[in-house]
């Protein structure tokens, strides 16, 4: 990997963000481990560009980052201390801080999907409509523990269906596409940008992109989640984290070629147009309409609290945490160097 020169990197921080903290040759570097949600592809890959370009070594960081198991396995493996940090679903960290009352263990820092990108996407030959009525009595491949799957009883509620409507197939993440395309189930839950591979494998007019947002659900999606050991011990660590990250998703939304290109040094296997079409789906819910007026990674407090009552009563939760429990934006870039540029 090619790091940039001392110069390269004033001169290309001063003209985004202002000069970021370039570290002196032999200086310590901070080891922080991150865990992503899933496996990587592009839906991730600014964090690849921000890896391969030396932003997180620029801001005195050794960064490794690891494959995950899913959106809400990241907020365990960060409570345990095996990570500091990661990716991972906030309605889960609402539960999970509900199921822990007390100081919070982890807390979210940066919010990367500004809305969840959950849907159904069930096959029009079964039965499967625009409507999510259409999944009553039918068969629906998730995993065990993700998050599309739990938030299932918000869609439901709002929709005035039973919460076992329809019955689901457990099938791990890498079988879903085959369950999908045999037809041995009806529908499955997505990740709107992971239905890429299932795009390419099944014309998209012969499927229905149920998503949880038309249905009046309105949820934050995956943040970066820290630990709050981390956040007490090395804020600035959390911080210089989030100032690298941030530049990179801000130059992915410019263009997001060198971003798949980064990403695919760690995963050349995969196919560069494709990933590129994900990122294309993963950008209009990172970047979601809230963000123009508040910028990446943040959040409106309202919507968050809305959202904890939400999880709150579909899972009848004895404590409900504070939306100041569950996210902490004291480490965030100051909010110019958070916006996407036109």
């Amino acid at each position: 990997m090619q790091r940039r020169s001392f110069i390269a990197s004033v001169a290309a921080g001063a003209a985004a963000f202002g000069a970021p903290s370039v570290f002196a040759q032999g200086t310590k570097l901070t080891p922080l481990k991150f865990t992503l949600d899933f496996r990587i592809n592009g839906q991730t890959a600014p964090f690849f560009l921000a890896e391969s370009k030396g932003y997180y070594k620029d801001e005195g960081l050794d960064v490794t980052i690891d494959t995950g198991a899913g959106s809400v396995a990241s907020i365990t493996r960060i409570a345990s201390g095996v990570y500091q940090l990661g990716l991972g679903d906030i309605s889960s960290l609402v539960e999970f801080n509900a199921q822990n009352p007390g100081t919070p263990v982890v807390q979210a820092v940066y919010q990367y999907y500004n809305r969840a990108p959950f849907v159904i996407i069930g096959r029009k030959d079964r039965g499967i409509t625009g409507d999510f009525r259409s999944l009553q009595g039918k068969k629906v491949a998730a995993a065990a523990v993700e998050s599309t799957r739990r938030a299932w009883p918000m869609v439901a509620r709002k929709k005035g269906m039973k919460s076992d409507a329809f019955q689901w197939q457990t099938t791990d993440f890498s079988a879903r596409d085959n369950v999908m395309v045999r037809g041995d189930v009806d529908a499955a839950t997505y990740f709107h940008d992971s239905a890429v591979s299932l795009f390419a494998r099944m014309k998209i007019d012969e499927l229905s992109v149920l998503k949880y947002s038309d249905a009046g659900v309105n949820l934050y999606g995956n943040a970066i989640l820290a630990s709050s050991n981390l956040i007490a011990q090395n804020p600035k660590a959390v911080a210089a984290f989030l100032r690298a990250t941030n530049r990179a998703i801000v130059e992915t939304f410019a263009n997001p070629a060198p971003s798949i290109a980064a990403m695919r040094q760690r995963e050349p296997i995969l196919d560069a147009k494709v990933e590129l079409d994900r990122w294309a789906i993963t950008a209009q819910y990172v970047g979601a309409e809230d963000t123009r007026a508040h910028g990446l990674g943040d959040i409106r407090k309202l919507t968050l609290e809305q959202q904890v009552d939400e999880v709150a009563d579909v899972f009848a939760l004895k404590v409900r945490p504070s939306a100041d429990a569950v996210f902490n934006s004291s480490m965030l870039p100051p909010r110019a160097e958070r916006s996407i540029k036109a």
